[in-house]
């Protein structure tokens, strides 16, 4: 296990490695253990995404979860760069109610790699992030992507 660290507009990020997966990404991080090949390759994934050079991860990710957790962090991972969907839309991806959706995106272990911003409420309405600023920096990353029209 291993933690690596990106200095991004949005704080400083750890990435956790895990037996050849990344398992959590966590603000205000430090580093811990050895740079991996694996957390190497995230931070360089992670600062050509904050630099607009990237607008799909292509890293083992591994969500320790319950099932339908695990379902939900696959339908988010779906969302195309730029885009959003609702939790009414994974709802039905997951056929669960968009409360438990809302839940599970809160619990989301990996965001941004596992694009959990690109998540709102019913009819487009901004809501919560779990990540350090809360809806502040989910505004942030939408920006980021270019998705900000649909935050006006």
């Amino acid at each position: 296990m291993g933690i690596a660290v990106v200095d991004s507009p949005v704080g400083r990020l750890g990435v956790e490695e895990k037996a050849g997966a990344i398992v959590r990404l966590v603000w205000n991080a430090e580093p811990d253990g050895a740079t991996t090949p694996l957390l190497a390759e995230a931070q360089e994934q992670l600062n050509a995404y904050f630099e607009r050079r990237l607008t799909r991860f292509d890293l083992p990710t591994r969500v320790e979860g319950s099932d339908f957790q695990r379902a939900v962090c696959n339908a988010i991972s779906s969302i195309p760069y730029g885009e959003t969907l609702t939790y009414g839309d994974i709802s039905k991806l997951t056929d669960n109610s968009a409360q438990a959706v809302g839940n599970a995106c809160g619990a989301n272990p990996i965001p941004i790699i596992i694009p959990c911003h690109r998540v709102m409420g019913a009819g487009g309405k901004l809501v919560g992030f779990s990540g350090a600023g809360g809806v502040e920096t989910k505004v942030q990353l939408l920006r980021l992507e270019g998705a900000a029209g649909l935050l006006i």
